[in-house]
């Protein structure tokens, strides 16, 4: 069984509209030129506290550029005690160009 579950942007939303926890892998500096409306930026410095405060049981989407390092990120937010975990295909990119009217920067 595969540690967590592959979405569309049309599904993030949903699930957005539902509660998920959006979390960005991508760079500070990409983060701050633009990402999904309340989502959390993560590198390797922020990722320990987000686990300790983090609702396990709730959703959780893994966003980077394109879809590929979300993928890894994921598994390993499921290897750390997240039930329900996604990766969201197409990443950032796919979302900014089917939503552009929700983005947020800074």
């Amino acid at each position: 069984m595969q540690p967590f579950e592959y979405l569309n942007v049309e599904q993030a939303a949903a699930l957005m509209q539902q509660g998920a926890v959006v979390v960005d892998i991508r760079d500070e500096n990409s983060f701050a030129l633009g990402h999904m409306p309340g989502s959390i930026q993560l590198d390797t410095h922020s990722v320990s506290q987000f686990i300790q405060q983090a609702d396990l049981d709730a959703p959780t989407i893994v966003v980077c550029y394109h879809g590929h390092s979300s993928q890894s990120a994921a598994a390993w937010l499921n290897s750390q005690g997240f039930d329900r975990v996604y990766s969201m295909d197409g990443g950032f990119t796919q979302w900014a160009v089917q939503f552009p009217d929700r983005v947020e920067i800074g």
